[in-house]
């Protein structure tokens, strides 16, 4: 492994098509070439980033964090969304409900909002 590489030796090294290289570069995953044109030079740099890129890759990153996650270190991944019903009470109240709960609890949260519904529309 030599400490200079062309794009083709370091496609060649990383397993990744020399069009992706350059798509990593115009997205800024990846510096440029340390020489242009023609005689592009690679370094042993470039192939650890392209190695670190293909890891997070694996993890299930999308390139964006992995642009985040290159450039500035390691960022939050916030929790999945969860679906919720929306009950409408009253125009002051509402209730929310997770709507991934069992058939069986959500009988006993749809008897309540019932309650509740038929408590709040007595004068």
């Amino acid at each position: 492994m030599s400490i200079s590489k062309t794009l083709v030796e370091l496609s060649e090294e990383s397993s990744l098509a020399a069009r992706t290289i350059r798509f990593y570069i115009a997205r800024g995953l990846l510096e440029g070439p340390v020489k242009g044109g023609r005689g592009a030079v690679y370094t042993v740099e470039h192939l650890a980033r392209l190695e670190k890129i293909k890891e997070l890759q694996a993890e299930g990153r999308t390139l964006s964090e992995i642009a985040h996650i290159l450039n500035s270190g390691p960022i939050e991944i916030a929790a999945p969304p969860s679906p919720w019903w929306q009950y409408v009470i009253q125009d002051d109240v509402l209730v929310w409900v997770r709507s991934d709960v069992s058939p069986w609890r959500m009988k006993q949260i749809r008897a309540a909002v019932d309650e509740i519904t038929s408590r709040l529309q007595k004068p």
